[in-house]
């Protein structure tokens, strides 16, 4: 009997087919579809939405910036989105298990494993002195207003201190470009209190306490957030993917409302066409889409492996790839209109307070919000909307990690037992964090920013490319997304991803390599071994690949080297749909106990009653519960 046509459209079945569970109850599926594209676009739009966006837009010729970065969007954002969400939806495996399609490039999983486990160390100490400054802005001043505290210097001028006097001589003092640099009351909180900053990389100095407060803080949140894997973080999302554009809604109000605001968005908009035929404009934009949409990070694959067989995540992959892109301009909207109304107020360039990264998000746009009435309401407002930010894309790498190492062992005890593994991870975590809250923290923090998650992630996702088209071959993976969507994907996706994509990829991994400079923070140099350290941080996720190719090549059967290669980039016998009702033509199972123990069989027919279902309990395992579930609907 076919299930009601509301029920088969529900679960995402291709229309005119039988009517199909399409959940996996022992792993866990999504709540609803909702829960899926509010995750992924909580995971895309992350900090750098805010911080780094806005930034290079205004260096790269403003409104003309626009138009490389939508141009890089559709030709390498989206397709490449794409092509990680039907990956892992289709075979229901984390960023190890999907690499079943070819076993030899199983280290591009173990690549990005090394990826998400750097990129979540760190990441989650910016998040914790984001709830640093949320503590400390729920005063009636903010203790970065006035220059007038211990840890001040004689340099310090803020922008509220003092009389006229005092301002003029600001102006005067950017007039004549005298040695004499004037640092405002936010930087020196920034730099002389909160980080207590060491004088170099090496010299770690103490721990800072209410940082390692804050960091034991943010992995608790996020341990109870995932507490039950997507189940708790599904419900989670709903309020931290969607509260940041309340925010940052009520942030662009009060800021077009400023004297100046209109200027800081002109400066932030206008176009300079000359710049569109500067490489370094089409670099930068294609650097800021692949790393904004966290390609390579092994996160899509993780989420959408949760999703239900059926489901449309090409329509996902276009909706998540969009918001994020449009988030990343209306952010633009809210920074400078605020920027621009503190370069009016002292009486300067708007070139003189933009900035970017830790630097725009801890110094220039708190001493901004000074300026406003109840100051502290509004940076209290800003900090939440940093920790939410941040939060939803930790979550994401945190069950990346978890997902590949509950999937990799595959058994009935560690599925029980995932909590404990989130836990142990998360520990982990919180330990490997801590020398990022000594008073160096901030420069080991930049070096893993600029080398952990860099050059890597694009060869990482260029070998993803070539794997999956070249090696498994694009007929088998167009046959599957069409067996898994009901079409085939469109014929643009198909040219992108065979050619236009990896170019454009290989393009960013040129541009890379000639804009290299050494890392520097403010007037600070990096030493020679501190930069050896990030480069092999970078080659640490990267190695992962050719190690574990000749590892496999060295196990697989065959008498010469090419019956072995061929043997080991061969799909091996388990790959495909993860449930038994789905794998139809070339999955059509011929049952092995070694295919057996992979797939998940489901009740193909749960309104059958109660004698049958006792009958075929051998064969479903623990699946007992989606049983009664399916016999009550």
């Amino acid at each position: 009997v076919d299930a009601p046509r509301g029920i088969s459209l529900q679960n995402g079945a291709v229309p005119g087919e039988r009517g199909k569970q399409d959940k996996r109850v022992k792993r866990g599926n999504w709540g609803n579809q909702i829960e899926f594209v509010l995750t992924s676009v909580g995971y895309a739009v992350g900090l750098g939405n805010v911080w780094r966006f806005p930034y290079l837009c205004y260096r790269n010729g403003g409104g003309a910036f626009m138009f490389p970065y939508f141009i890089m969007l559709v030709f390498c954002g989206i397709p490449l989105f794409f092509m990680e969400l039907s990956f892992g939806q289709f075979a229901s495996q984390g960023c190890l298990g999907v690499w079943r399609v070819s076993p030899m490039f199983k280290g591009v999983g173990y690549g990005m494993m090394v990826v998400s486990t750097y990129i979540g160390i760190y990441y989650n100490v910016v998040i914790c002195i984001a709830f640093y400054y949320f503590f400390v802005s729920m005063t009636r001043v903010l203790p970065w207003t006035y220059c007038s505290n211990a840890w001040n210097t004689p340099d310090c001028v803020g922008v509220l201190d003092g009389n006229v006097s005092s301002r003029a001589a600001l102006n005067l003092t950017h007039l004549l470009n005298t040695t004499q640099k004037r640092t405002s009351p936010s930087e020196e909180y920034w730099r002389r209190y909160v980080l207590d900053l060491s004088d170099d990389i090496g010299n770690l100095g103490e721990v800072r306490l209410p940082l390692l407060g804050c960091l034991g803080v943010s992995w608790v949140v996020v341990f109870l957030c995932l507490i039950k894997g997507v189940k708790s973080s599904g419900k989670v999302v709903y309020f931290t993917a969607t509260f940041p554009y309340v925010v940052l809604t009520i942030l662009f109000v009060r800021g077009i409302t400023l004297e100046g605001a209109l200027t800081g968005i002109m400066y932030y908009l206008t176009p300079q066409w000359d710049k569109i035929l500067n490489a370094k404009v089409w670099g930068d934009a294609a650097s800021q889409i692949f790393y904004s949409l966290g390609c390579a990070w092994g996160g899509l694959i993780t989420m959408a492996s949760y999703n239900k067989f059926h489901n449309n995540c090409y329509r996902d992959s276009i909706i998540i790839s969009i918001t994020n892109c449009a988030t990343s301009v209306y952010a633009g909207f809210v920074i400078f209109s605020i920027l621009g109304f503190m370069a009016n107020h002292l009486g300067v360039d708007i070139s003189k307070v933009a900035d970017h990264g830790p630097g725009l998000a801890f110094v220039a746009y708190p001493e901004a919000l000074t300026l406003l009435p109840i100051s502290p309401l509004w940076s209290i407002l800003f900090f939440f909307m940093l920790i939410l930010l941040g939060l939803g894309t930790q979550f994401c790498l945190l069950e990346t990690l978890v997902t590949a190492i509950v999937d990799e062992v595959g058994n009935e005890w560690i599925i029980r037992r995932k909590t404990f593994v989130t836990l142990g991870v998360a520990v982990a975590g919180f330990l490997l964090g801590v020398p990022l809250t000594t008073q160096a923290g901030i420069y080991w923090l930049l070096l893993m920013d600029n080398y952990a998650a860099s050059f890597s992630l694009v060869i990482i996702s260029c070998i993803m490319c070539v794997a999956i088209m070249y090696i498994y071959g694009h007929r088998n993976y167009f046959k599957d997304i069409e067996m898994m969507l009901g079409f085939p994907p469109p014929l643009f996706f198909q040219i992108c991803w065979r050619f236009i994509s990896p170019a454009i990829i290989f393009f960013i991994l040129v541009f890379t390599v000639i804009q290299y400079r050494p890392i520097s923070y403010n007037d600070y140099v990096y030493p020679t071994w501190a930069i050896s350290i990030g480069f092999l941080m970078a080659l640490s996720s990267v190695i992962c690949i050719p190690i574990y190719a000749i590892y496999k090549v060295c196990r697989s059967e065959g008498d010469t080297l090419l019956e072995r290669l061929k043997n080991a980039t061969k799909a091996s016998k388990d790959w495909g749909p993860a449930l038994a009702e789905h794998r139809s033509g070339r999955y059509a199972p011929a049952f092995s106990p070694s295919t057996e123990s992979h797939l998940e069989v489901q009740p193909l027919q749960p309104e059958k009653g109660r004698s049958e279902a006792a009958a075929a309990s051998p064969v479903q395992g623990s699946n007992g519960s989606a049983h009664s579930q399916d016999s009550r609907l």
